[in-house]
C-alpha cells in the first residue's frame, strides 16, 4: 500500500484538524491556494474510508465566466505532482474531476446561483472559496446552510473553506472570519510570503521590486494589509517603514509628560465633515502617538466625554484656525466650548494656500520619530495610507490631496507634525585646563 505524503507549511496546521469553517488570508507567495488544493486531493483519498463513499467538493468563485478562471488547473496540477492518476481513482474532465469511489469536484460561480439552484450542493462535504474577498454576502447567505452534510456515527461534518488577499474589512469574509461575531467552529490564519519555506527567488524579487518602486501597493499585495488607492499615497511607505522599524507597538503613556490632542474640526450633520483627534506626547526626540479618535454628526459634548473617558481631561488642545471665535461678541466656538469645559487650548494660526502641502512635507520629515499604538491608532493608520494625490487622469497631472474620508486624519495629524519641534541640544561645557607656571 503507498502512502501520500504532502509537506505543509507550519502557518497550515491549524487547518487541518477538524472545523466547520476554515479561513486563510494574506499576501501574495503565502501558498494559500496551494495548501486547500493539496488538502482536496488529500480529502478525495480520505473519504472513502473515513465517511465511506467519495469525496464530494466544490470549488467555487463570486464569479466564473469559464473554467479558467476557476481552481481547476491548479487541483489538476496538485493530482499529476502526486503521481496520482486514474488507477487511483482520479479521473480529469473537462468540466470537473473524478475522485475515489465515485467522488465528485465541482466549479461553480455563486452569482449565478439563486436559492433553488444552489440545493444541487447540499450533499457536498467540502466547498472552498478561492478569492474570496470578491465573495458578497447574499452570496454567503445561500452557500452557508447549502452545504451541510455530517455524519454523525463518524463524528464528520462538512467544511466551508476560504483563501483570500484582504481587501476592506467590510467585504463579506473579513466580516465572518476577522469581525466581532466569527461563526462557531472555525479557525482562521494570517499567512505570507514569510512564511512559505518554498517562496521562489524569482518572486521574491518581484516583491523587493513592488517594496521600492510601488510601496503604496506593497502591503496589501505582499504582507496582507487592506488595500490603499492603487498610487498616489503620501504616506504608504513611511507607514511600512514603521512596521519594519517596530514602531507600531504598545505604547504607554508617560504620566509626567504633557499630553497634547490636536483636532480636526467637523459638523453636526450626518454628511459633514468628521471630527477627528489624534492623542500625542512628545518625549526628547521621539512623538509617542497613543490614539485616535474620528466621530461624524456628533456634538462637542460627545467628542469631550471621549477624552475625558479615556483619561485625557489634562490634554492641551491644538486646534486649527476655525476653531477660534469669530467675533468678540458672539463668542461661540470650539475653543470657548473646550475652555469651559476644563481644556488648556491652543490655536494654530492659518497657513493659507498650500497649507495641506506643508501638512505633509512636515509629516513625512518627522515620521521617523514617530511610534503608533498598534491598537488604539488603527483607524488613523487606515486613514493615512489611504490619503492621497488626486489625478486629473486626462492630463496626469497631480491636484494636490484629494479631500474625502482620510483627509481629515491626515490634516489633524500633519498639524501636529508642523507643531512638533526638536529640542535644542545644549552646547557641551568648555574642557576646563589647568597651567603650572613653574
Amino acid at each position: 500500500m503507498s502512502v501520500l505524503k504532502i509537506e505543509t507549511a507550519a502557518v497550515f496546521e491549524p487547518l487541518l484538524k477538524q472545523h466547520r469553517y476554515k479561513g486563510a488570508y494574506g499576501g501574495r507567495g503565502s501558498g494559500k491556494s496551494h495548501f486547500f488544493a493539496d488538502y482536496i486531493v488529500e480529502r478525495g483519498l480520505c473519504m472513502p474510508g473515513d465517511a465511506g463513499e467519495g469525496l464530494r467538493c466544490l470549488a467555487f468563485r463570486e464569479v466564473q465566466k469559464s473554467l479558467k478562471e476557476s481552481a481547476k488547473f491548479l487541483i489538476e496540477t496538485k493530482i499529476r505532482q502526486h503521481g496520482l492518476g486514474e488507477a487511483d481513482g482520479f479521473k480529469i474532465f473537462a468540466d470537473r474531476i473524478q475522485t475515489p469511489k465515485d467522488g465528485l469536484i465541482a466549479f461553480t460561480g455563486l452569482q449565478d446561483h439563486t436559492a433553488d439552484s444552489i440545493k444541487s450542493y447540499e450533499g457536498f462535504h467540502l466547498a472552498w472559496g478561492e478569492e474570496a474577498h470578491t465573495i458578497s454576502k447574499s452570496s454567503l447567505s445561500l452557500l452557508r446552510p447549502t452545504i451541510r452534510w455530517e455524519d454523525t456515527k463518524r463524528g464528520l461534518k462538512s467544511e466551508l473553506c476560504f483563501s483570500w488577499n484582504p481587501r476592506r474589512k467590510s467585504d463579506a469574509v473579513d466580516e465572518m472570519f476577522r469581525g466581532e461575531h466569527t461563526p462557531s467552529d472555525s479557525v482562521c490564519v494570517r499567512a505570507n510570503w514569510s512564511d512559505n519555506p518554498w517562496f521562489p527567488g524569482v518572486l521574491d524579487q518581484e516583491r523587493k521590486d513592488c517594496y521600492e518602486k510601488t510601496p503604496d501597493q506593497y502591503e496589501h499585495i505582499w504582507e496582507g494589509g487592506y488595500a490603499t488607492v492603487t498610487e498616489g499615497a503620501y504616506f504608504a511607505k513611511n507607514l511600512l517603514q514603521a512596521k519594519r522599524d517596530g514602531r507600531i507597538r504598545q505604547t504607554k503613556v508617560e504620566p509626567l509628560n504633557q499630553i497634547k490632542a490636536f483636532w480636526d474640526l467637523g459638523g453636526r450633520g450626518s454628511k459633514s465633515d468628521a471630527t477627528t483627534i489624534w492623542i500625542v506626547q512628545w518625549i526628547g526626540e521621539d512623538i509617542f502617538i497613543h490614539d485616535y479618535y474620528e466621530a461624524i454628526g456628533q456634538p462637542v459634548s460627545a467628542h469631550v466625554n471621549w477624552m475625558r473617558n479615556h483619561g485625557y481631561e489634562d490634554a492641551l488642545c491644538y486646534l486649527p484656525h476655525d476653531g477660534e471665535p469669530k467675533s468678540p461678541i458672539a463668542d461661540a466656538s470650539w475653543e470657548t466650548y473646550l475652555r469651559q469645559a476644563g481644556f488648556s487650548t491652543r490655536i494654530v494660526p492659518n497657513q493659507g494656500a498650500g497649507a495641506a502641502k506643508m501638512r505633509i512635507e512636515a509629516a513625512r520629515r518627522h515620521f521617523h520619530r514617530m511610534v503608533f499604538d498598534e491598537k488604539n491608532t488603527e483607524p488613523g493608520r487606515d486613514a493615512l495610507g489611504w490619503y492621497h494625490e488626486k489625478i486629473d487622469e486626462q492630463r496626469l497631472v497631480g491636484l494636490g490631496p484629494e479631500h474625502d474620508w482620510a483627509s481629515h486624519a491626515a490634516d489633524s495629524f500633519g498639524m501636529m507634525a508642523q507643531m512638533f519641534e526638536v529640542p535644542k541640544k545644549r552646547k557641551p561645557m568648555p574642557e576646563l585646563t589647568t597651567d603650572w607656571v613653574v
